[in-house]
């Protein structure tokens, strides 16, 4: 059955450049001296390591436990000794620092006790929580957490897609991962319909990769599936976002603020497809991904990486030329440029483009915008670019939240086709970095005017309660007063009690001043000299006089 395919807005077409790279199949990489395995390498919380300095772990062995259900575990890539735990430089272009596990491989690379799952007798919860402590998540450069999308959405998901588009340039990391490992992704894909309960499963892979399409067909046909179909879409960039995908393959349009989930269609890259299958089918985590290196090297290819070898270590594999100047991860449309050439590869890295002057020449002056309108013309999203552009130069960025800026998806269409050679994007991240940061600015101070109010609150609550007592101690009194014997009854009854407490009140002052007038009398009377009595006298009392009796009654 032939399926009927739909239209994008905009997009580009730029030079592919992905022949070179497709010549040979995926390779393995030699053990690097070390492995330094960040342990946030994905959206969500960041993993509590497991881990200490001087610790002997084996290959699959969990390092990092996931912090919360948005978050992923992270394990040993293979095994060896736990050379230290401290920050180092991760794979971003802020050049920022990342907690993260140094190991020295031992040369063994021995496995943990694996088994495969026992997934069709356990419920999808359970499925979800093993997916999550085996380290799943989306290798198509979101890195969000499998497990979360593994749920059907309110209406149910009617179809799953499978996206095997890979439409930026240079890029072919799923393409040979498609040709070689077909029947493992089928697989994969099966066991994600099975728990979204999904009627159909589509797999889109760009019409520039016939041999991907045919291996996937023929994948499909082995496993005996009919509810699964392999589809080629145009070439055209960027036909490898999701909601461009969906809409190519479905015709849902999926609007501003709204989900796929909410039309009942979930979508997954072929790597995460494989992925999920290595972790039901045998128990292993995922520790390793498929990374193309291309650009200024010799001989451009594919490698099955393990996360945490640098990047140097595999790009030298492909050759390095003498002029690269840069490491950028990603392809030339959507990539970030490496702060060193050591960092490591993490989930996120598809691709190590080795870059050099000729390759990437410095982009040409900027120059004022002339409203053209190509940007809008080549946006994906729909979006006005160049208004984007002004507010966000402007710094008026709830001017630019209203023309939806965090619906760009960074493809760098717009930047693209911009005659005045304006670096579009980087105003957009510009402008989404600083509202996230007021963001997070603003919440840091309604949390510290909520501590405030809280505290006056419990300072006016401790007053009430200490005047509650009080009074409730004083009712208490009055009322013991009032019912003592003899006492009156009726309204004279507090005024008795009152009278009777202020009495015993004054009495007890006056026994004290008493007390004290005596002993001072007594300390006049020591400090006196004594007179000689005469001989006729009887002796004389002694100079301290005794207490009065009314003092030994108090």
């Amino acid at each position: 059955m032939l399926q009927k395919l739909f239209k994008f807005n905009g997009g580009v077409k730029p030079a592919t450049n992905k022949a070179a790279s497709t010549r040979d199949p995926i390779k393995p990489v030699p053990m690097p001296r070390q492995l330094v395995v960040p342990l946030h390498q994905h959206v969500g919380g960041t993993p509590h390591p497991l881990v200490e300095a001087g610790e002997q772990v084996l290959k699959g062995q969990r390092i990092g436990a996931a912090d919360g259900n948005v978050s992923s575990a992270i394990h040993a890539p293979t095994s060896g000794r736990v050379l230290a735990i401290e920050p180092r430089v991760m794979a971003h272009s802020s050049g920022l620092s990342s907690l993260s596990v140094v190991i020295e491989p031992d040369g063994e690379d021995r496995w943990i006790d694996t088994a495969p799952m026992p997934w069709r007798s356990m419920s999808p919860d359970e499925i979800r929580d093993e997916l999550r402590d085996a380290g799943i998540v989306g290798l198509g450069g979101a890195v969000f957490p499998s497990h979360l999308k593994l749920k059907p959405g309110n209406e149910g998901t009617h179809t799953l897609v499978i996206n095997g588009a890979e439409c930026e340039p240079f890029i072919t990391c799923d393409d040979l991962l498609m040709r070689e490992r077909g029947d493992q992704i089928v697989r994969g894909a099966l066991i994600m319909q099975a728990m979204l309960k999904a009627q159909r499963v589509l797999v889109g892979i760009e019409d520039n990769k016939p041999e991907a399409i045919a291996q996937m067909q023929a994948a499909v046909q082995r496993n005996g599936t009919t509810s699964m179909q392999v589809i080629a879409i145009p070439t055209r960039y960027p036909a490898g976002g999701a909601k461009q995908l969906i809409r190519v393959l479905t015709g849902i349009e999926v609007p501003h603020g709204r989900r796929s989930t909410d039309y009942g269609v979930q979508c997954f890259n072929t790597g995460t497809a494989y992925a999920i299958a290595d972790a039901v089918e045998k128990g292993r985590p995922l520790i390793s991904r498929i990374v193309t290196v291309a650009g200024n090297v010799e001989r451009p290819g594919n490698y099955e990486v393990l996360f945490g070898t640098p990047m140097d270590h595999l790009a030298a594999l492909a050759g390095i030329k003498a002029d690269t100047d840069r490491f950028i991860m990603g392809g030339p449309m959507m990539g970030f440029r490496m702060p060193a050439y050591d960092v490591p590869v993490v989930k996120a890295t598809n691709c190590v483009l080795v870059g050099s002057e000729a390759l990437f020449p410095a982009p040409a002056p900027e120059m004022a915008c002339i409203r053209c309108g190509e940007c809008a013309r080549a946006c994906p999203a729909d979006l006005q670019p160049f208004e984007l552009y002004w507010h966000s130069r402007a710094k008026n960025f709830g001017k630019a939240q209203e023309y939806h800026l965090f619906d760009c998806i960074e493809c760098g269409c717009c930047a693209y086709v911009c005659p005045s050679h304006i670096p579009l994007v980087d105003y957009y991240r510009f402008a989404k970095s600083e509202v996230w940061a007021r963001e997070r600015q603003k919440d840091a101070a309604d949390v510290a005017r909520e501590r405030f109010e809280f505290r006056n609150e419990r300072i006016e609550r401790e007053k009430r309660e200490k005047a509650e007592k009080l009074a409730a101690k004083t009712a208490a009194s009055r009322a013991a007063a009032s019912s003592a014997p003899g006492a009156e009854q009726g309204e004279a009854a507090p005024a008795a009690a009152s009278t009777a407490a202020d009495d015993s009140k004054k009495a007890l002052i006056a026994a004290a001043m008493a007390r004290a007038k005596a002993q001072r009398d007594a300390a006049d009377q020591a400090a006196a000299p004594v007179a000689t009595p005469p001989a006729s006298a009887p002796d004389s009392a002694p100079a301290t006089t005794a207490p009065a009796p009314q003092d030994r009654s108090i």
